[in-house]
Formats: C-alpha cells, sequence, structure tokens
C-alpha cells in the first residue's frame, strides 16, 4: 500500500519532472526515509518530494542519492 502512495505521489505531482522516469529500485531506495519522515503528507502537488528534500539530511544515502540523481536529469 504504501509502495502504491508513494509511487502515485512521485508520478502525480512531483515539483520536478523526472518522478515519471524512476525504476522501482530507486523508489525502494526512498520507501523507507517516507514511512520515517512524510508518511503523514498527503500524496499530491509534490507534497512528498518537498517533504523528502526537507529532511535531506535525514536522509539514507541511497535515498539522497536517487533524489540527487534524478535533480540532475
Amino acid at each position: 500500500m504504501l509502495r502504491i502512495v508513494l509511487t502515485a505521489a512521485l508520478l502525480c505531482g512531483s515539483t520536478v519532472v523526472y518522478a515519471q522516469e524512476l525504476t522501482n529500485a530507486q523508489r525502494d531506495a526512498c520507501m523507507g526515509d517516507y514511512q520515517k519522515f512524510c508518511k503523514s503528507v498527503t500524496p499530491g502537488g509534490g507534497r512528498i518530494i518537498a517533504c523528502l528534500a526537507k529532511e535531506s539530511d535525514k536522509l539514507t544515502p541511497a535515498c539522497k542519492k536517487v533524489l540527487s540523481e534524478a535533480e540532475k536529469k
């Protein structure tokens, strides 16, 4: 269920237009961080990406790498 929520959030309104290019492995890299820091955030409008970015200093290295690489595209 949470994978669906994160996937929907990434595909439906990221403030950066890279969300559709993320692979399942990349989404999985941020799932734990999403659950830890952003699970109360309502999906849509880029809110989850914004939440993860706000918590960037606390994210796992894998999720930081995914977000950093995706922003470069």
